[in-house]
């Protein structure tokens, strides 16, 4: 029986209390997802334990353990975890994030000092007071989080939305579908599109399929599944053809996104 994914309220908040704001909470094993929504101020979202992921009309985002996804403001998303997971999101002014990169989502890499930062500052009190312990720590995890490494675990989204539409498909079916049958379903020759794909994604609809294989082989790992498992499952003849493909895809192997 598939699980059932408790739908989590977003909580109202009118305006910041500070330049950086921080919320704790836990997931159960079912899973959480919120609806579609945005903030008028930026967000990373990390999760201690477990893994997430984003979809923004841009893109699809998965952050394994010790990555946290960002999200500038007014961008409009909607947050998963497939299971159980502990997060922490951390809300950031606009103005003290203001360099090009953060204009878009995008995955980071958390570095061990900004997770030990991440847990402190979320334990600190809402309306910290200027020159207090609380309010340097904020700074230096406002200056931290500017130079965290960015990391390839983004699926980019067409904006057509017929082709929208096959990307849903694709999703939550069976993604082996032929490309001249998805195709016809839309009115459109397989040709047009994979020129519609390309333009709209940078990647042919080959190489769009093949990364969606392996963004849902992550989320696979995260769950416990067998290397081997996920390997067969996905397509692939042998474990290291996947591995490889992997590391091409990710930069690492699952063995280093996962490891102990």
């Amino acid at each position: 029986m598939s699980k059932i994914r408790q739908k989590r309220l977003i909580p109202t908040l009118a305006e910041l209390p500070r330049p950086i704001y921080a919320r704790a909470e836990s997931w159960s094993d079912n899973g959480s997802q919120t609806e579609w929504h945005s903030h008028p101020w930026g967000q990373l979202s990390y999760a201690l334990s477990g893994i997430l992921v984003v979809n923004t009309r841009r893109g699809r985002y998965v952050a394994p353990p010790q990555y946290a996804i960002w999200l500038p403001a007014q961008e409009q998303h909607e947050v998963v975890s497939g299971g159980a997971a502990v997060m922490r999101s951390l809300y950031v002014d606009s103005g003290q994030l203001a360099q090009p990169r953060w204009q878009q989502p995008l995955v980071c890499e958390i570095t061990p000092l900004v997770r030990e930062l991440i847990i402190q500052f979320s334990a600190s009190p809402a309306e910290y007071a200027p020159d207090t312990p609380a309010a340097r720590l904020a700074q230096v995890l406002l200056d931290q989080l500017a130079q965290l490494p960015s990391a390839p675990l983004q699926l980019p989204m067409p904006e057509d939305r017929r082709l929208q539409a096959l990307c849903q498909q694709l999703q939550t079916a069976d993604e082996q579908i032929p490309l001249a049958q998805l195709a016809s379903q839309l009115g459109l020759s397989d040709r047009s599109v994979s020129r519609l794909f390309k333009a709209e994604t940078g990647m042919t609809f080959r190489q769009w399929r093949r990364a969606l294989r392996l963004f849902k082989a992550l989320e696979a790992l995260r769950e416990g599944k067998a290397v081997t498992t996920v390997a067969l499952d996905c397509g692939y003849d042998s474990v290291s053809a996947f591995v490889s493909a992997f590391r091409e895809q990710f930069g690492k192997t699952p063995g280093q996104y996962f490891k102990p």
